[in-house]
């Protein structure tokens, strides 16, 4: 008899033949196996695809973004010398003034808050006011005309040539604006837009003491001026006027980033259905094996190394995962051009769709990676495997716990999810919770399986019945698919239950009350000598006046002495940059709200004449501005100082509908500072609402009105079309864990069969092992959800804690929906895989999967 030489070179080629011949009968099961990463790879090629395309359309298209080379903007009227510094800009230039206010359609009688801009000048330089008819972006500034957004005219039925009435003066609607620079569809349906011409502004009569208007300069250069080193050179002019700029590379920059954001999200999504598909794999490839275990064994008896199996069916997973990786990249790119479609209310530019070879080829190297790295740990079994299991068939006999390269496998996994995690949330911590999250439900799982293995078998009883004690048997028995089926069933319950609840908590986030003791309507802008009027004029119309708030205007000068100058030059202060160029709107009053609570310090409802001026700071702000209770602040009001120390810091709750502040003061502190009114009231109805706002309007047109019902449905249109995006990208992982519950299962089959054949052999009848099947899968299906269910409640409360801070609620309708279709669909198919043995004689099953 020949010797065997173990030190004999690889022969490569002959390995290739032999996972070809060994494949041959097992080919549908390894594409079974591999479509797991299919809907993951193509949900990321298409996202890479969509990110490329976008960086390629925001490099092109960003000066139409912006409309001009250059904008400056400020929430404040310039002074002389600043004016004088605007007016030397540009070979061109336009200006703009924006503002919220009532519009009322005359025809209609109806009224809507929306933002107002009065232009003048050629603005836009690039791009275009799309509007229908065409001439009308250009015309409408050459009489007392308006340009009315296309959701506006719909809402109200309004056609070209109605007139609308914006304080005390009336426009002809020229045109219907279609699109604007940089606006995008959710923008124009939450604040609508109504262009007038500038020089008609004043007889409005809406700019009074108090008003909210933003100031915008564009300008256009010669293509010899280099605008960004102009626009660095006015920085330090521009920061301390309170006004910031914009140019085409900051926009171009400025949109690539939110589009980089939003890749990173819908990227995770995909990773989340990838991690499905890993699932999958690593599953489905260990049952695989375990199934070749005598085949293996029978070529170590011929001489076969213990390397030499392991590279063929190494060879085996990555001809098939590259097979799979190429499937998934197809897909992504066809799916790249529904992208578009979807985002496109959240897009201010238009969307290009072509094949990105750089996303399709990243997609193919991250399937076989997938598919190489999550098929090693049942792989490297092989290595174990002996002559000796010719006659001992049974892997556990095969110990690889103390197997080193096992333990290194385990670490390549961690840092590949780590690693990609980090990519698409660019922290490490976030990355390493993100991990940490799953490491610790795939060890639950485990640990549920394996307390399951251990209690079914002290569970069963010889009293059940044969059908019961069968049934439970297989859970424990050797070879049984407990730990794999539940930790795949479970991860993938885990994973599609966590995305159903935090989209339900995001969407019902926003939920406004209604009732009969709550404001569902707020008017703002109210002068002082108007205050009463309006409060007699809401009585009149039979509602309540629920609150009356005064509002003062004024500027952040310092904190702790330090003024903006100074926290731009020591970075260590912690106080951002912003705080000193906001407009802060506060109140005063004597006690808190309901929806305020104090965090640290005390309520100060009284000042002290002669003395500073005690204040109550919202903690989002305290941060800003790194300070804490006692720290003193300075504010301008109108140009007069005022000396403040913070005596308390609150919490505010921003989704309660009512007037919240970030700062406050008591009484006896801002009575005699210029200032706006407030008032809060409740309609019934939709006609008493309209009925109320006409006479609103018609009698104090500066007046503006937020109706909360309309607001409420904005909302819920906004929410549904974010519904929609998370609805679509969730899809891919659905899909993906559906096919991993189909394929964890089906596989299972292959493990199932000598034993069945064995009991019908025995006598068994097709009832009985029908029977005996349900109850398996029943258990671990059922088992396995309710896992993967309290694992996503706990997942869902830590993201809604801790990352969206936010109250948490679980809606139990949908969760236990999912627990019973996950249970169904594992029974349902672990029967369908016992049909080709029921259907069928015993010998004629074993030849068939010899």
């Amino acid at each position: 008899m020949d010797t065997v030489n173990f030190k004999r070179r690889i022969n490569f080629s002959w390995l290739f033949k032999m996972a070809i011949r060994d494949s041959r009968r097992n080919r549908g099961r390894l594409l079974l196996f591999i479509s797991s990463i299919v809907f993951g790879i193509g949900a990321l090629v298409a996202i890479y695809s969509f990110r490329y395309n976008i960086q390629n359309d925001v490099n092109q298209q960003a000066a139409s973004l912006i409309g001009a080379d250059l904008t400056i903007s400020g929430n404040k009227e310039p002074d002389v010398k600043m004016q004088k510094l605007l007016d030397s800009l540009g070979d061109d230039r336009s200006q703009e003034r924006s503002f919220p206010s009532m519009v009322y359609f005359i025809k209609s009688q109806s009224t809507r808050l929306v933002q107002v801009k009065a232009l003048q000048g050629a603005f836009p330089y690039y791009g275009e006011l799309e509007t229908t008819p065409a001439q009308a972006g250009r015309s409408f500034k050459t009489g007392k005309n308006a340009l009315v957004d296309k959701t506006l005219m719909l809402q109200f039925n309004a056609r070209v040539n109605d007139s609308i009435k914006i304080g005390n003066e009336t426009f002809l609607i020229a045109g219907v604006l279609n699109k604007a620079p940089g606006q995008t569809g959710i923008a124009s349906g939450i604040a609508p837009v109504v262009y007038i011409p500038l020089q008609y502004l004043d007889k409005t009569g809406l700019i009074t003491t108090g008003s909210r208007i933003n100031y915008s300069y564009y300008y256009k250069f010669g293509s010899k001026t280099d605008v960004e080193k102009l626009a660095k050179k006015l920085a330090p002019q521009l920061d301390k006027a309170g006004f910031s700029y914009n140019t085409v590379e900051g926009k171009k920059e400025g949109t690539s980033r939110s589009f980089a954001d939003l890749s990173k999200f819908l990227s995770l999504v995909g990773f989340i259905a990838l991690l499905l598909g890993c699932v999958g794999v690593a599953s489905a490839i260990n049952i695989y094996i375990r199934e070749k275990i005598q085949s293996i064994a029978i070529m170590r008896c011929m001489g076969v190394k213990a390397s030499e199996a392991f590279l063929i069916y190494l060879i085996q997973i990555t001809g098939i995962g590259l097979i799979g990786s190429v499937a998934g990249a197809v897909l992504g790119t066809s799916i790249q051009h529904l992208l578009p479609y979807v985002l496109k209310d959240f897009l201010p530019i238009t969307i290009s769709v072509s094949i990105s070879w750089m996303a399709i080829g990243q997609g193919i190297l991250l399937g076989l990676i997938i598919s190489i790295l999550f098929a090693l740990l049942p792989l490297i079994s092989i290595r174990n495997i002996s002559p000796l299991n010719t006659l001992r068939l049974s892997f556990d006999d095969t110990n690889t716990m103390r197997d080193p390269l096992r333990w290194m496998v385990y670490l390549l996994m961690l840092l590949f999810i780590a690693s990609f995690s980090y990519l698409q949330l660019d922290s490490w911590m976030s990355a390493v919770v993100f991990t940490a999250g799953i490491i610790i439900a795939f060890l639950i799982l485990t640990a549920i399986a394996w307390l399951l293995i251990r209690f079914t078998r002290l569970l069963v009883m010889s009293g059940w019945s044969y059908i019961w004690r069968q049934g439970f048997a297989n859970l424990y028995r050797p070879n049984n698919q407990t730990i794999i089926l539940t930790v795949s069933i479970g991860l993938s319950t885990a994973f599609i239950a966590t995305l159903f609840l935090i989209q339900q908590l995001l969407i019902s986030q926003v939920t406004l009350s209604t009732g009969d003791n709550q404001s569902n309507m707020i008017l703002f802008d109210i002068q002082t000598p108007q205050k009463k009027g309006v409060a007699e004029l809401t009585r009149k119309e039979g509602l309540p006046v629920l609150s009356e708030v005064p509002m003062v205007t004024m500027r952040l000068e310092k904190v702790n002495g330090k003024t903006a100058a100074d926290a731009k030059k020591d970075s260590t202060l912690n106080i951002s940059q912003n705080a000193y160029n906001y407009e802060y709107r506060v109140t005063y009053r004597d006690s808190l709200t309901p929806s305020e609570t104090i965090t640290s310090g005390n309520w100060i409802g009284k000042a002290e004449p002669g003395k500073d001026i005690p204040v109550s700071a919202e903690e989002r702000f305290a941060r800003r501005i790194n300070a804490k209770v006692g720290d003193k602040l300075v504010f301008n009001v109108q140009g007069v100082p005022m000396n403040t120390y913070i005596s308390s810091i609150r919490k505010v709750n921003w989704n309660k509908i009512s007037t919240n502040f970030q700062v406050v003061f008591p009484n006896g502190s801002l009575e005699d500072a210029p200032q706006i009114h407030v008032l809060l009231t409740h309609v019934p109805s939709n006609a008493v609402s309209a009925k109320y706002q006409q006479a609103v309007v018609r009698q104090y047109p500066n007046v503006s009105i937020i109706d909360l019902g309309l607001v409420l449905s904005v909302l819920d249109d906004l929410l549904g079309k974010i519904g929609y995006v998370v609805k679509f990208m969730t899809g891919f992982s659905i899909i993906t864990g559906i096919i991993v519950l189909i394929s964890s299962v089906r596989i299972s089959k292959y493990q199932r069969i000598q034993e069945s054949v064995l009991l019908r052999t025995l006598g068994g009848s097709r009832k009985q092992i029908f029977a005996i099947t349900a109850i398996e899968y029943l258990f671990l299906g059922a088992l396995s959800a309710l896992t993967g269910i309290v694992i996503a409640i706990g997942s869902s409360w830590l993201l809604a804690r801790y990352t969206f801070d936010m109250p948490y609620a679980v809606n139990f309708l949908p969760v236990v929906a999912i627990f019973f279709i996950i249970t169904l669909l594992t029974v349902i198919i672990g029967l369908l895989n016992s049909r080709g043995i029921l259907n069928r004689s015993p010998l004629e099953v074993l030849r068939s999967n010899a």
